[in-house]
């Protein structure tokens, strides 16, 4: 097939507006990164265009004359590339495998390699390239890990000679290629997380040729094992066929039949357990996700089909970012990925919980502050001679917006009510002059890519459908301050429809509408977001400000709470919630478990489908490097405070390849390290402030205030959680500050996680210190967990007392055998094993009246926390009375089993699991008590 051309344009923003330096240009190189290309396409037709009225707002059905919409790299307009059965849906762009859809080079109406994880991918005439790349290659001088694509085998039909790849089916982070040559047809469905590649082919037989010669480890006719490359496969035609072997050629007559799949094992002896679900093919994937009093719960499933037999199960590999946060069991096997391991499950589905990060619209009034120095600073925004500081385009006004809506509340904070009213008129004249079509500026739909694109555009946003989420986050969040003020102005009728047209094109939440694609930009399953529009990449596609991504999300929080739509604000609590577990992960390596050890970096200034890079699109600066996945800082970067360990590591390595302190965007990281030594970043501005030039996206004013507040209040504990997702709190080491605005006109009463509680009147932020309660409260001992309900076990002594419900055995016997268990766990445990002793715990549980009833319990210890449980204990039941009151269920009951060995722990995982093993009824299980208690033989 032809090499498909590798040049991008240079996407993200030329800030410093140079040319790349030497090592930046080398690394831009790897990875199918070169440089730009020039792009123009035909002027459209203004007698063609409508406006299209959106309650005080409208937008263009046509784009302006002499702009350009989405093209290939000559400039050539291109259509969605995509058979009659998808047609009439939309594509969408920015995903892991849009290459398939959006050809970005006229030679190669194929696909640019694919990374599904743990296989990758790459569409050809013949059918479809498959790798596995497990090992790491170190490029760009040492500035680039990549698990590049690598052909294993290719997958195809004898003789298909296809002239086009199209997609023909996809869902949540599935898709469906599709070839024709006229007399042969190859559908595959692919996805994130399947080890599997399911096939249907007509006109020829079943065909595998490997790219090596192979070894074949097993041979059961229909079944075959093959290792290629130090890669083991299985490949599955149907029962009662036959493989036929010839060199690196494989093929089996399919007969009346057109099924036929392969499977990348983690090891030969998982052949029989892969085989069980060779025939039962995953159709459709999907999730769900749901806010519940400050945690976000998220559930991914696969719909199957047996292609023969009843089977309908099936294999899926988690990544660390998922499997990190479900109690759901886990098998032993496991794959490399360039997101580190991925643990893999036997179901069609699974679940995680986290806590929710906490979204403020600014930081909350402290006495730190100097009122009469932040109102000079604030009167330096508001007298500018020009606000916007001549921005035009989707990006740059974006972020000029993001500024200045930054500065209302704190305005509001020091009484300046003047300045807020002026900085809120300067923000909805800029926004209607937008959402207004006809003007200078404005947004046109296209109803072939179903995407609402700003004009002037900017850095690809036209052309290649690229960083819509970028821009449009803070058109959302500067438009969610408004709401805050003005809620007339946000509604639908007025200007709020814009708004929800911007949020739909970027983060539609809802499947199924003709207009726009589902989360065009999110990437369920990986995480994060994708910026890329085509993904026509060798490295697949990639997204270098994880930060803007997220500031998209924040502002769907904000804008949901000050709009009442809870629907839209708990979908930007979940896409932050994920993202920030991704960013943390992939290009922070908090854990330090994802980056190959050769990779000598501790931040990614860009992740890529193949890996990551210690880089940006527009320089080699250390400071811009680290910078770019900080910016915007606002009330919805609080969730970067969780791992002071890894901000510390980043800016440690960023002065190290710097040189020395930061210059250019000193403000930008004063305020990252403000989220984890307040103190050293309030040293630092108070050394440096006078002699800089703020960011673009900053103002002295915002600065100050972020600064101050910090080393006030002291750093965000994300450990702490509210039950209102516009809460936070905020600890100096020996006092918490506990903050939440309430955009509603009821007064509310926000519950934190360690039991205090604040009320927040109506359209406002309060705070408090806990009343009078202990703000740090004592822990218990090191080897004392209480039992927590959420799923937690908790060595802390302010839990709040409750109660969970353990199912009903359903009239079963589950002796020994976990039935709907409660699961309950800690991690990050360390300890030293105890000579002689072993695990002790006590268990309130209640029947109530319901006769005969038994309780169970088994305690697990992942040593390493890699997900592979050592130790296994087993207890016998306990058998309740029918006497309404609390029963102490303890160790005292003895083992009935134990697997494995305990050693000490380190980062380690604790598990309690508590079901049902006989009885027709359910139970209680007393929590957040000192009664509650599990017992670990740890010092």
């Amino acid at each position: 097939m032809p090499t498909p051309r590798t040049a991008p344009p240079t996407r993200r923003r030329p800030l410093r507006r140079q040319l790349l330096s030497r090592r930046a240009g080398a690394l831009l190189a790897t990875g199918a990164m070169a440089a730009a290309i020039g792009l123009a396409g035909p002027a459209a037709s203004p007698a063609a265009a409508a406006v299209v009225p959106v309650g005080s707002g409208s937008y263009s059905d046509t784009r302006p004359p002499g702009t350009s919409g989405p093209s290939d790299n000559t400039g050539a307009p291109v259509t969605p590339k995509v058979t009659p059965a998808a047609a009439d849906r939309p594509v969408p762009t920015n995903d892991w495998w849009s290459s398939l859809a959006f050809q970005r080079y006229p030679d190669n109406p194929y696909s640019t390699p694919m990374y599904g994880h743990p296989l990758t991918y790459q569409a050809t005439s013949a059918g479809l390239d498959v790798g596995y790349p497990t090992t790491a290659a170190i490029t760009g001088e040492g500035r680039q890990y990549e698990y590049a694509h690598r052909r294993d085998l290719t997958l195809g039909v004898t003789g298909l000679k296809s002239p086009d790849t199209k997609a023909d089916d996809w869902s949540d982070w599935t898709v469906t290629p599709y070839w024709s040559d006229g007399s042969r047809t190859l559908r595959t469905t692919i996805g994130h997380g399947l080890p599997f590649v399911y096939a249907k082919g007509t006109g020829g037989d079943a065909r595998v040729t490997t790219a090596a010669v192979p070894t074949v480890f097993a041979d059961r006719g229909s079944v075959l094992g093959i290792t290629v490359s130090g890669h083991h496969y299985a490949l599955f035609a149907p029962t009662g066929t036959d493989w036929t072997v010839s060199g690196t050629r494989f093929t089996a007559d399919l007969g009346d039949r057109d099924y036929f799949s392969l499977a990348v094992l983690p090891d030969p002896s998982a052949l029989d357990t892969y085989e069980r679900y060779a025939y039962s093919f995953v159709t459709g994937s999907r999730v769900d996700w749901a806010y519940d009093a400050g945690t976000v719960r998220a559930t991914y499933t696969l719909t199957t089909e047996p292609q023969e037999g009843t089977e309908t199960g099936t294999l899926q590999a988690l990544y660390r970012h998922q499997w990190r946060h479900t109690t759901d069991p886990l098998t032993p096997y496991t794959y490399a990925s360039p997101r580190g391991t991925m643990k893999v499950r036997e179901s069609t589905s699974f679940t995680t919980s986290q806590r929710a990060p906490g979204v403020l619209p600014a930081l909350p009034e402290s006495s730190g502050v100097d009122a009469d120095r932040l109102r000079g600073y604030l009167t330096d925004v508001v007298e500018a001679d020009d606000p916007f500081a001549g921005a035009t385009d989707t990006y740059w006004t974006g972020k000029a917006l993001g500024r200045l809506a930054q500065l209302v509340p704190i305005a509001e904070q020091i009484g300046e009510t003047g300045v807020r009213d002026e900085l809120l008129g300067l923000l909805k004249g800029r926004l209607q002059e937008w959402f207004s079509a006809g003007g200078e500026a404005g947004f046109s739909y296209d109803s072939t890519w179903r995407t609402l694109t700003g004009y002037p555009a900017s850095y690809g946003s036209d052309t290649e459908l690229n960083d819509h989420h970028f821009h449009y986050s803070y058109f959302v969040y500067a438009a969610a301050i408004v709401a805050q003020y003005d809620p007339d102005w946000a509604a639908e009728s007025a200007w709020g429809g814009m708004v929800e047209m911007l949020v739909r094109d970027a983060a539609n939440p809802a499947r199924g509408q003709s207009a726009f694609p589902f989360l065009r930009g999110f990437d369920v399953y990986a995480g994060h977001s994708w910026a890329s529009g085509h993904q026509g990449f060798a490295a697949g596609n990639n997204q270098e400000s994880s930060s803007e991504s997220a500031n998209l999300s924040a502002g769907l929080v904000l804008w949901g709470s000050a709009t009442g739509d809870t629907a839209l604000r708990d979908l930007g609590l979940y896409l932050l919630t994920t993202e920030s577990e991704a960013i943390s992960q992939y290009w922070f390596d908090a854990d330090e478990d994802v980056f190959p050890a050769s990779f000598t970096h501790d931040t990614a200034g860009m992740v890529w489908g193949s890996g990551a890079a210690y880089a940006t699109w527009w320089t080699a600066n250390p400071e811009e490097i680290h910078g770019i996945n900080v910016l915007p800082v606002t009330g919805g970067s609080l969730h970067l405070a969780a791992r002071p360990d890894a901000i510390r590591r980043n800016l440690a390595e960023m002065e190290r390849e710097n040189g020395g302190p930061a210059v250019e965007w000193r403000d930008l990281l004063w305020e990252f390290e403000s989220l984890a030594d307040p103190g050293s970043a309030r040293a630092k501005w108070d050394a440096g402030h006078a002699a800089y030039t703020p960011e673009a996206g900053e103002s002295k004013a915002h600065t100050y205030h972020w600064i101050t507040t910090l080393d006030t209040l002291g750093a965000p504990d994300t450990e702490v959680t509210g039950d209102l997702p516009t809460s936070a709190v905020f600890d100096d080491g020996s006092v918490r500050t506990y903050a939440a605005h309430n955009h509603g006109t009821s007064p509310v009463t926000v519950t934190f996680s360690d039991g205090v509680q604040l009320a927040v009147p109506a359209r406002s932020t309060a705070t408090t210190t806990g009343d009078g309660e202990p703000d740090d409260p004592p822990p218990a001992t090191g080897d004392t967990f209480r039992v927590v309900s959420g799923g937690t076990l908790s060595t802390a002594s302010d839990t709040v007392p409750g109660s969970d419900t353990i199912a009903s055995a359903d009239g079963a016997n589950h002796d020994g055998t976990p039935y709907q268990p409660l699961v309950y766990e800690a991690h990050g445990v360390n300890g030293t094993l105890r000579p002689g002793a072993s695990t002790a715990f006590t268990l309130p549980v209640d029947a109530g009246t319901t006769v005969a009833l038994g309780q169970q319990a088994r305690v697990s210890y992942d040593l390493t926390g890699d997900g592979t449980f050592e130790r296994t204990e087993t207890y016998h039941y306990f058998a309740t009375d029918p006497v309404p009151g609390w029963e102490e269920y303890t160790q005292a009951r003895g083992l009935k089993s134990a697997t494995g060995s305990l050693g000490d722990l380190r980062d380690g995982t604790v598990r309690l699991e508590v079901w049902p093993a006989i009885g027709n009824g359910t139970a209680r299980l007393e929590t957040g008590t000192d009664r509650s208690v599990l017992v670990i033989p740890y010092s």
